[in-house]
């Protein structure tokens, strides 16, 4: 310990200033701190953070998802869309609800091509994965999310890997949905098996497909028919990121 930390110490009276004087060779730690973690101020120190809404939207998108086994949640960037379907992915999953998170994305880029990627299969799709790991990691840590990726408890998928396959016992999130044509969310939706709950995420507004590929407006639109399906509506007011991202989106 410094000169500067202890002489602070001493101000905070922390202990006694005569434990310093010049001809003292041992100097006792201090044992009186100003916050004790057996205090009346108990913290929790849990990584697992609780998430709760923000706004009238996502508490009606956090209903759903507790009340349907299939959800449509369609709003502009900044909603939570993604970070609440997670967030209730992971929660399922450590209460035991379910026995795996199954997350997928279609691999499309942002109006842009970025060209041939190296490596293996996984080292070419990260970078259109890569928002769902920034998801994860920050409801869990990233040990415990490789760790989980493991034992095949969290799984992260493009959406053409999806076909033939039956989801039991599973949370599943569908991202950027709004990037997927009719009939690929025909053949994810009815991926759907027993005991399980999807989250189907989108912005109908942002698709980087042609307008008349998109498949996510249509679906919804049909689906809304259902009252076994919830499709949440989310608008700018439910945007929580940066107050300028909702001013910008009313204006482009």
């Amino acid at each position: 310990m410094t000169k500067r930390p202890l002489k602070r110490l001493v101000r905070e009276g922390a202990f006694d200033d005569r434990e310093f004087q010049e001809d003292s060779k041992i100097r006792r730690l201090p044992t009186a701190r100003g916050w004790s973690p057996h205090g009346p101020d108990e913290r929790d120190q849990g990584y697992l953070k609780t998430v709760k809404a923000k706004s009238e939207g996502q508490e009606a998108l956090m209903a759903a998802m507790d009340a349907k086994a299939l959800v449509l949640a369609l709003g502009p960037a900044g909603t939570g869309k993604t970070y609440l379907a997670i967030a209730k992915a992971v929660e399922a999953l450590e209460a035991g609800r379910v026995g795996r998170i199954v997350l997928s994305r279609p691999a499309v880029e942002a109006g842009e091509s970025i060209g041939f990627l190296p490596g293996e299969v996984e080292d070419k799709l990260a970078p259109y994965l890569r928002p769902l790991y920034d998801a994860l990691s920050d409801r869990l840590s990233m040990k415990r999310v490789r760790s989980l990726m493991a034992e095949g408890a969290i799984e992260i998928a493009p959406v053409g890997f999806m076909r033939g396959r039956t989801l039991n016992n599973a949370f599943v999130v569908i991202d950027e949905a709004q990037n997927c044509t009719y009939m690929q969310l025909k053949m994810l939706l009815t991926r759907l098996g027993w005991s399980s709950t999807m989250v189907v995420t989108g912005d109908p507004a942002q698709s980087d497909l042609l307008p008349e590929l998109s498949g996510l407006k249509p679906v919804a639109e049909r689906l809304e028919t259902l009252p076994t399906v919830a499709v949440v509506r989310l608008t700018d007011r439910d945007i929580v990121r940066h107050p300028l991202v909702a001013e910008m989106l009313t204006v482009l």
